[in-house]
């Protein structure tokens, strides 16, 4: 049997998504495990809705399913490590786009721009940063601004013209990876535009 299924089948059997995995050199078998994701019924538990997250007890559960699996099925591998998908998650397939519809993320395409950036962005481009969204043909999009980020203290003019939103329609098929953008705030949740104070 090959590692991703008896893998896939082992961490499904017990309740988890699995996100990734990776192999590096030593014999390191890495493992990430997401809880599986249930659409909200409506707006309204979407709003109210508490995102769960990965446990260490919820890593430790897999890592000795997953070595028992491992060792019945004789895979080779050093050292086992089951871990949360952290602020940098994979997005795979369709269900991870649905799920994290609206945040910012990181893409990679697979071919760069070429005559399709028509003079937009330069043609060797293959990396976005912006918001995911869901695109009016039924695909997926991605939205960003290639204005430079505000320095803390800067003043800016009243007068100053935005730069203007951007675009680009993708498939899954288009793209070599996509991740959650690692954005961390560390002075703590400020109020954003349009929130109750």
């Amino acid at each position: 049997m090959a590692l991703q299924q008896i893998v896939e089948q082992t961490v499904a059997g017990l309740g988890y998504d699995l996100v990734e995995i990776e192999r590096s050199a030593g014999g390191l078998l890495r493992i990430t495990i997401d809880l599986v994701w249930v659409p909200p019924m409506d707006e309204v538990s979407a709003a109210v809705g508490v995102e769960q997250f990965i446990t260490v007890e919820d890593c430790e559960k897999v890592t000795r399913q997953l070595q028992f699996a491992l060792e019945v099925e004789g895979v080779d591998y050093t050292r086992l490590e089951v871990s949360s998908p952290g602020i940098d998650r994979l997005l795979r397939n369709e269900a991870d786009f649905k799920r994290f519809e609206g945040e910012v993320i990181d893409i990679t395409l697979k071919q760069p721009m070429g005559a399709a950036a028509g003079g937009q962005v330069h043609a060797n481009r293959k990396k976005f940063r912006g918001t995911l969204e869901r695109a009016d043909s039924g695909g997926w999009q991605i939205v960003w601004s290639d204005e430079p980020p505000v320095k803390p203290g800067q003043r800016i003019s009243k007068k100053r013209v935005p730069a203007p939103l951007q675009a680009l329609g993708f498939t899954l098929d288009e793209l070599r990876e996509a991740r959650l953008a690692p954005i961390v705030d560390f002075k703590g949740r400020g109020i954003k535009p349009g929130e109750p104070g």
